[in-house]
């Protein structure tokens, strides 16, 4: 079938991913290339749900319709979003609602994500709030639907790979765009150009790629990874292994508060000698702000918070640094954790255990050697 072309193509002009998946195509990030203030499109993860759609070479005139629970439904191209509504630009996180899930033991389903299924790019578009208020919301407006242009792992378009939406609530945010730029580029084909969607904080399933249609429903929307347990964790603590399909669960909206060390790389070896080890990394919350970064040598005996940077705009990560004294030669394991406003922390030990591997957001762990290996 057409649509059944080697998807690794879409790896082309990428720095140092790891291969997840070739059906769906999906690469992660290893956390010393997630060094930069602005994810580089080179280095920015890949999450597919179904196989590549064909690529548009006018990129101005793909269409996409606002309809539904609206009063004035919308069939817009590319250049009437650029023309008629207000341009905005924010670096925002971008993260997939399995990343850390090969930390939960036992095994969950899914991509064996470690904490590379992130990346922070700055976003061009406009606010989907902006359009939806020129459709006119109705009174029952309560959700959306979201679709694209991919079709599904076997390269049929009659059924959506992927199709979720938020509350409207979710989708008036300032921040949440329909966007058509990444890093001051035209947003690259294998990240959902020409157009997609981004919803900030929340999985990056929900950042629909080559947006289509927006369906504002007078319901919570049940398309392809919003029913069963698709992006759903327990209400109620499961024991692990547990299938969970017999419990009360909830959609998994803002993402847990996480951290990663960026430098030094694990298993980095320092010269004899080294009295001071730099470290630094990058931490976000979903919907809320990171308050704190700390980080330990000792397994958590003692702490010492992290100097951060200021995010620049809401749902930008925080980048941090920190210099910590050594003793003396020998070996080290460097553990980083977050503390968002709420006041949660990230765990030792992968909490939460859910079929899926949703949330996990335990601590990120990097050994090193000072000195000759004992």
């Amino acid at each position: 079938m057409q649509h059944r072309r080697n998807e690794r193509e879409g790896l082309e002009g990428k720095d140092g991913l790891s291969l997840l998946g070739d059906v769906p195509l999906v690469a992660e990030t290893p956390e010393e290339l997630l060094d930069d203030e602005t994810t580089p499109i080179a280095r920015f993860f890949v999450r597919n749900n179904g196989l590549l759609p064909q690529p548009m070479t006018d990129a101005d005139g793909w269409t996409f319709t606002v309809d539904g629970e609206v009063e004035r439904p919308l069939h817009l191209t590319l250049a009437d979003l650029k023309n008629r509504f207000p341009h905005k630009t924010f670096r925002m996180v971008l993260e997939c609602g399995g990343n850390g899930r090969s930390f939960f033991e036992p095994k969950a389903e899914g991509n064996p994500w470690t904490n590379g299924g992130v990346g922070c790019a700055e976003w061009t578009g406009v606010s989907l709030g902006d359009v939806l208020r020129e459709a006119g919301l109705k009174d029952s407006a309560q959700f959306t639907g979201h679709f694209g242009a991919d079709p599904d792992k076997s390269g049929s378009f009659e059924h959506q790979a992927m199709s979720r939406g938020v509350p409207i609530a979710k989708a008036l945010e300032e921040h949440t765009l329909l966007v058509w730029a990444m890093n001051g580029e035209a947003l690259p084909f294998i990240h959902g150009g020409p157009l997609r969607l981004i919803v900030p904080g929340w999985p990056g399933s929900l950042s629909q790629k080559w947006l289509k249609r927006i369906w504002i429903r007078d319901r919570e929307h049940d398309g392809p990874g919003m029913t069963g347990l698709s992006y759903r964790l327990p209400v109620r603590p499961l024991a692990p292994g547990a299938d969970g399909r017999d419990v009360e669960n909830r959609i998994l909206e803002s993402m847990p508060v996480r951290s990663i060390v960026t430098a030094p790389a694990d298993g980095t070896r320092y010269p004899a000698g080294t009295r001071t080890l730099d470290i630094r990394g990058a931490a976000w919350a979903g919907d809320d702000a990171v308050a704190r970064v700390e980080v330990t040598l000792d397994a958590g005996a003692t702490w010492v918070e992290a100097a951060m940077i200021p995010p620049r705009n809401r749902y930008d990560w925080t980048r941090w640094q920190v210099s910590l004294p050594l003793p003396s030669d020998g070996f080290y394991e460097i553990f980083a954790r977050a503390m968002d406003s709420a006041g949660r922390a990230q765990p030792f030990r992968a909490a939460n255990w859910n079929p899926n591997g949703y949330g996990c957001n335990v601590m990120h762990r990097v050994a090193v050697t000072v000195g000759p290996e004992a």
